[in-house]
């Protein structure tokens, strides 16, 4: 089960639970947590589509720069530009919102780039260090970054960063009748590892928020430039690495 508190420490963990040891990318970026799923990751598109709708409801309000998605589907009803959840997130890109997405985890046959990643808008994120066998859902695997092109032939991922093997928050969990819980601050399970292209996703989003920090008046079409510009080439094929791998000391000079 993907979660939703180790994406967060990986964006903005302030690593006080490991007196500094685990921080995330943007320990001082604030968050908006807007739930669509259930505690065992599962949901339905209309729930995406109205915790998206929120968003752009509410942007202004809560100064919503970066929306992280770390979640998708493969489904072929799903897999078309029109398709319900790709409208979902161009029409908070066209809000103004930086919107990065998942490549997801199906690779490394061609055109598996789960939605809503095949949006032609949005940052779609792949696993830079694919190559080692980690363990996804369960399963053991490697080389499951989703690739590109999309059915529609657009050029994705748009940049890739490390994915496999992260440590970062664990402080919650689901009882038996799905309520939170929360560990001891001195239990072994305060931090855990977890591997795909849900956690390269918010290295990527962390590294826009410290330069939207830096840089306040970028539009996000003005971030996604400096993302190509700054990456670097690792002299893979377009469909596996986008544009190159995410150097965030680049990104922010």
């Amino acid at each position: 089960m993907l979660s939703p508190t180790h994406v967060a420490g990986i964006i903005g963990g302030n690593g006080f639970s490991s007196k500094g040891k685990y921080r995330g990318i943007a320990p001082e970026c604030n968050f908006i947590s807007v739930k669509v799923l259930d505690h065992r990751g599962d949901g339905n598109i209309s729930d995406v589509l109205a915790g998206l709708q929120w968003i752009i409801d509410n942007r202004r309000k809560y100064n919503i720069r970066i929306v992280n998605i770390s979640v998708g589907t493969s489904a072929k009803e799903d897999s078309d530009e029109n398709s319900l959840l790709v409208q979902g997130v161009n029409a908070v890109w066209d809000s103004g919102i930086v919107v990065v997405v998942a490549a997801g985890n199906n690779g490394p046959g061609p055109m598996s780039i789960s939605t809503p990643g095949i949006s032609r808008k949005v940052i779609t994120v792949g696993s830079s260090d694919d190559n080692v066998t980690v363990e996804v859902f369960g399963s053991r695997t490697k080389d499951y970054s989703g690739r590109g092109p999309t059915p529609f032939c657009i050029k994705k991922p748009d940049i890739v960063a490390p994915g496999s093997n992260i440590i970062s928050c664990n402080i919650s969990r689901y009882n038996a009748r799905g309520k939170a819980t929360l560990f001891h601050a001195e239990t072994p399970m305060m931090y855990t590892i977890k591997s795909g292209t849900s956690m390269a996703t918010p290295v990527v989003s962390g590294s826009i928020a410290l330069l939207l920090s830096k840089h306040p008046e970028m539009t996000n079409r003005e971030v996604k430039l400096k993302l190509r510009s700054s990456a670097v080439d690792l002299g893979q094929p377009r469909e596996k690495q986008g544009w190159g791998l995410l150097n965030v000391r680049k990104l922010l000079e």
